[in-house]
């Protein structure tokens, strides 16, 4: 058996992922953590009188605690298993993806564990959020001054 054949092989006895059920789940669950935001960030402005802009500040930092202590406790890769991108998408999953890092990788120590690994996951989202920006900024500078 070739290389050929044996893809051929794998890839006709390999599961098929539900996608369009996976885009639904996902969607619905994106949509329900907006939704939660969006409550979140009323109540910030009615109980505490904060300003729009403090209060998704908070919102902001209320799901990265909020990502980072359940992927501490060991639950937040169980509801990714559920919710696909629906939770991986926003703040929630880079918050994740920084505290598995550390989490893996603190047995290594300080430095040549979490310091050198903890932005492993979430490094190439940084740089390519950079990079993307930069790009932009040169697009609006050269298109409108």
């Amino acid at each position: 058996m070739n290389k050929d054949e044996y893809q051929k092989l794998v890839k006709k006895l390999s599961p098929k992922e539900p996608k369009l059920r996976n885009a639904c789940v996902a969607f619905l669950v994106g949509g329900f953590v907006g939704f939660l935001g969006e409550v979140i960030v009323n109540i910030l402005m009615e109980s505490f009188g904060l300003a729009r802009v403090d209060s998704y500040a908070w919102l902001a930092f209320i799901l990265i605690l909020f990502a980072t202590f359940m992927t501490a406790v060991g639950k937040f890769d169980n509801w990714v298993q559920k919710a696909k991108c629906g939770l991986i998408i926003p703040t929630t999953g880079f918050a994740h993806s920084v505290q598995s890092a550390a989490l893996d990788y603190k047995k290594d120590g300080l430095v040549t564990g979490i310091g050198a690994n903890v932005f492993k996951l979430a490094g190439s989202v940084i740089l390519y959020g950079i990079v993307s920006a930069f790009i932009l900024i040169i697009i609006k500078v050269v298109l409108y001054g």
